[in-house]
């Protein structure tokens, strides 16, 4: 059984800054506004040699008619199933308020094992305030500060006591592939992870910037297996305005520098923009694989030629870089939808691949003798010999006499031809020239 602690309680108790104090991470947003939070957000920590998950919630709210909030109780109660311990997290300021009387009445019914947190506890002046919340009757008190870590250390030695410290399910999924969904604000990520789940894994509204955290899922089923990371949507800067968004955008790039392959989001109805093609420029520029998606598809007129067209203009507007995965999708109905996880695999196995030396030199020479590097000035590059590096992604090294001189319509040349023998679809691939 995995060994995995949900942080609930009412918005602004501190609940996401005890999550980034005990995975030692600063992977949830924290900010003094309710509602930051929005998915519920998975981490990973470690105490006393035993490994568990930790789940951050956004606020419980009851009885609210706000989109967000209601989607937000309906992730925390999410995270209560699945979890084997609860956190309650309660603000020692204010005492026990109607709002936590209401979480605390949803934990007697879950019947799962719960620690009461009295948060802010930050000096000695505080020490007591929390008497009145054994009143709960849910379990015993602890007084923390979830800013400066005093107390974590007690509250976790009586937790990890709840655990089969023979349990390795927190770091199952390290070694695995990591994809990211990216694409501007409200394309359809997240919805694209609810349907490759089957669950509503992740809120999923028509309103731009819903999604602020990046959020791990890992999916497990025909024959995959890997962990995909929701992001949100990247703006123009000049559109990002308030801070909350600047972090959740930072967090979205961080995301693609982490991957290993991108499904790269894009609305069929709006066609690539620029703001499209510099998120694009980010994977290009950090070697991952991608697959572009085409989401919203079932809302566009078509005929036989349609997709052909759309993909030659696609194509088009990546160019050079367009050797990559085109699949036509909607996340409603679902079209397409294993497709693109085959195509996703099929890169991640193409940014992978290392090919033997000699089978690189055996092809490539032969092609460069056929046609070699165009004279400069008089002189005539020689090329003799061609060596994949060893790196994450695809780079090679053709080793010559005279690497100055190679024009880069010539470098263009090898990389395409590259591309034709060995399969390199989906995948960017550096290519240096050095002196031999």
């Amino acid at each position: 059984m995995s060994n995995i602690i949900a942080i609930v309680g009412r918005p602004n108790v501190g609940k996401s800054t005890l999550f980034n104090r005990l995975t030692e991470s600063r992977r949830a947003i924290v900010k003094e506004v309710s509602g930051v939070t929005r998915d519920r957000l998975y981490g990973r920590g470690e105490w006393n040699g035993v490994d568990f998950s930790v789940i951050d919630t956004g606020g419980y709210v009851n009885g609210s008619d706000d989109i967000f909030e209601a989607e937000i109780r309906k992730q925390a109660v999410i995270a209560i199933e699945e979890a084997n311990v609860i956190i309650f997290m309660l603000d020692v300021m204010t005492g026990i308020v109607d709002l936590d009387e209401t979480v605390a009445k949803l934990l007697r019914k879950s019947g799962k094992k719960v620690f009461i947190v009295a948060n802010k506890v930050d000096n000695a002046d505080r020490f007591g305030l929390s008497s009145e919340f054994w009143s709960l009757g849910l379990g015993d008190v602890f007084d923390v500060s979830a800013t400066n870590g005093s107390g974590t250390g007690e509250l976790l030695d009586e937790i990890v006591k709840e655990f089969d410290k023979e349990d390795d399910t927190p770091l199952a999924g390290l070694d695995l592939p990591h994809i990211a969904i990216v694409g501007k604000p409200n394309v359809g990520k997240s919805s694209l992870v609810n349907a490759f789940t089957g669950e509503d894994r992740n809120i999923v509204t028509n309103i731009s910037g819903t999604t602020r955290d990046s959020v791990n899922t890992r999916y497990k089923g025909f024959g995959f297996d890997f962990m995909l990371v929701d992001t949100a949507g990247i703006r123009k800067k000049a559109k990002v305005i308030e801070d909350i968004e600047y972090y959740s955008v930072l967090r979205s790039v961080r995301a693609i520098e982490n991957s290993d392959v991108c499904v790269f989001m894009i609305d069929a109805e709006e066609g690539i923009q620029k703001q499209d093609l510099h998120i694009f420029y980010i994977i290009e520029k950090n070697s991952k694989g991608v697959v572009v998606l085409v989401n919203k598809w079932d809302l566009i007129e078509k005929d036989h030629t349609t997709m052909k067209e759309y993909e030659e203009k696609v194509r088009e507007q990546l160019a050079p870089f367009n050797d990559v995965p085109i699949i036509f999708t909607s996340t409603v109905t679902k079209q397409r939808i294993h497709k693109t996880l085959e195509a996703v695999m099929e890169v991640h196995e193409n940014r992978t691949k290392k090919i033997p030396t000699s089978e690189i030199n055996e092809v490539m020479l032969e092609i460069i003798d056929h046609t070699p590097p165009p004279s400069v000035k008089g002189k005539y590059v020689r090329i003799k010999y061609v060596q994949q590096l060893p790196s994450h992604s695809p780079a090679f090294a053709f080793f010559c006499n005279l690497p100055q001189y190679i024009p880069d319509s010539y470098k263009r040349f090898l990389e395409n031809r590259l591309r034709e023998e060995f399969d390199f679809c989906g995948v960017p691939i550096k290519i240096f020239f050095r002196k031999k």
